[in-house]
């Protein structure tokens, strides 16, 4: 296959990756993997299928979405057709479903609750036990709940309002039926800026402060360092095509054009360039894959210097300073099959798409820079955003405050978060502490602590999903009330707000006797 492997040189093993590594490897449990934008998930996904002993499938919900994690797509694999119901589930005669040992979604926050229970349903008929969830295969869920959202069309609304509590995977019938482990990764790579990031977890949970706004609003129109290699942000395709065109028409030269190579089986949705590709010397772009040689990965922008389109080859002067020479790129598509002789999942390639790994980038939508890095942004503002999280991904992108320029003031209004997701992280979160400490022993560690006259350490989701550590002197333990609703509650002395704060018990998700009162001094 011509698509990049990760090399072993390009991750840093911390210990999250490093249990979150052995979780998947050495135990056969279903595990959702999630974590803010910049923490590593596709690193972390692409490191595992090199270093897996086990027969491992990755799935992607969109054909794009797919190429970027050397995958195929849910409705390729499992042969699904566009109107596929539970209902209409078959039953294939294809080994490669009985051999599977591990199956991994990325993207998971774009898969509907109605397929994630078709995968359910044909894996109980096609894999090996009808009464285990996804016939006994493990599964592996990653992705960021706040970025990209389910498609749902008008026609779709209806269903879901009868069918499910909502269009998320996490509210399909076999969510529930399952014992997922959950790992959050948490150390982001993309930004070093303590100030910027709060910001962004701010934006991402929708608790936005008035400062941070402040901080924000300066970045109005702001000066960027590099202007030469910023990229224009918008939320709509047809402004960021409009604004690529003018800037090439822009350009005195000559124009270049070339065309793609399609073989076999490739759709047009799932193409990873343009079909044509315009180019003129001076003209800004922003490249599509990751170099073999390591001169340049995803998201990487730069300037067209020179084509010498007879021998196929175009010369582009990166942000850095390189000059590098690019010459055509080609994209596999491919289905997955079990080759019985060596008792091993192998590819077969059905399509292939050969192109120049780059695209006109002086604009960019927000849902196309999913992934990138850039230094220099320019964010459009002008319309408002359309889907959740479309601030949020937007300025993500970033690697520094400093390299934003605003067209206006952010305001809360253009922070579109579903609180269902707030909802189900938090719960989620919840419940799986309980694997680990129970409500009895949680209420015997502070009445414990309170006997002994000690403190404690605990680790608490707030109601934004945010976790917070708290030294605490417990006080009392018992029924407490709360906007009518009454809740098992442990009230104390709280060092971090210096006030009696009182903590629901069943959002505490760790618990620790602190032995050593010197600690708080």
């Amino acid at each position: 296959m011509s698509n990049n492997k990760l090399s072993m040189n390009e991750i840093e093993l911390n210990e999250q990756f490093l249990n979150a590594l052995e979780l998947m490897e050495k135990s056969d449990k279903n595990i959702f993997i999630t974590g803010r934008a910049g923490t590593g998930k596709s690193t972390l996904l692409m490191y595992f299928c090199n270093i897996t002993k086990k027969k491992v499938v990755v799935l992607a919900p969109t054909g794009v979405a797919a190429l970027n994690v050397n995958g195929e797509t849910i409705h390729s694999f499992f042969k699904f057709k566009p109107n596929v119901t539970v209902e209409n589930i078959e039953v294939l005669d294809d080994e490669i479903y009985r051999e599977i040992d591990t199956i991994i979604i990325d993207e998971i926050s774009m898969v509907r609750a109605d397929l994630l229970d078709c995968i359910d349903k044909f894996l109980r008929l096609n894999a090996r036990d009808f009464s285990k969830p996804f016939g006994g295969v493990q599964m592996i869920l990653m992705g960021d709940l706040y970025q990209l959202p389910p498609v749902v069309t008008k026609k779709e609304r209806e269903f879901f309002k009868e069918r499910y509590r909502s269009e998320y995977f996490f509210d399909s019938d076999v969510f529930k039926d399952v014992d997922w482990e959950f790992i959050e990764l948490k150390k982001i790579y993309r930004q070093d800026d303590d100030q910027f990031m709060k910001i962004l977890n701010e934006i991402r949970t929708g608790t936005i402060t008035d400062e941070s706004l402040l901080i924000l609003s300066r970045r109005v129109n702001a000066q960027l360092q590099n202007i030469n290699y910023a990229i224009y942000l918008t939320s709509h395709n047809q402004t960021a095509k409009n604004i690529n065109q003018e800037k090439l028409n822009q350009i005195k030269g000559k124009l270049y054009k070339f065309e793609a190579e399609i073989q076999g089986d490739f759709d047009e949705s799932s193409f990873p360039a343009d079909y044509v590709l315009s180019l003129k010397k001076g003209a800004q772009i922003m490249m599509l894959n990751n170099d073999s040689d390591g001169r340049w990965v995803n998201g990487f922008v730069g300037k067209i210097i020179d084509v010498h389109q007879d021998d196929g080859i175009v010369k582009v002067l990166f942000s850095n300073g390189r000059i590098e020479e690019v010459t055509r790129y080609t994209w596999d598509i491919f289905h997955y099959r079990y080759n019985r002789r060596k008792k091993m999942i192998e590819t077969e390639i059905v399509g292939t798409f050969s192109q120049f790994p780059m695209r006109l980038a002086w604009a960019v939508t927000i849902h196309k820079s999913q992934g990138k890095t850039f230094d220099n942004v320019t964010i459009d503002l002008s319309k408002r955003f359309f889907a959740p999280g479309q601030l949020y991904v937007a300025l993500s992108r970033c690697t520094r405050l400093s390299g934003i320029s605003l067209t206006r003031a952010v305001t809360k209004k253009d922070i579109i978060l579903d609180r269902r997701i707030l909802r189900f992280l938090s719960d989620f979160q919840c419940k799986n502490s309980e694997k680990k400490l129970s409500m009895s022993e949680k209420m015997e560690l502070i009445n414990r602590a309170i006997e002994l006259n000690k403190y404690l350490l605990i680790v608490y989701v707030r109601s934004d999903n945010e976790k917070s550590r708290r030294i605490v002197e417990p006080r009392r333990v018992g029924e407490f009330s709360y906007s009518g609703k009454k809740f098992l509650g442990l009230q104390g002395y709280c060092f971090k707000k210096k006030d009696l704060r009182t903590f629901r018990i069943d959002r505490i998700l760790d618990i620790e006797l602190i032995e050593d009162r010197e600690v708080i001094k």
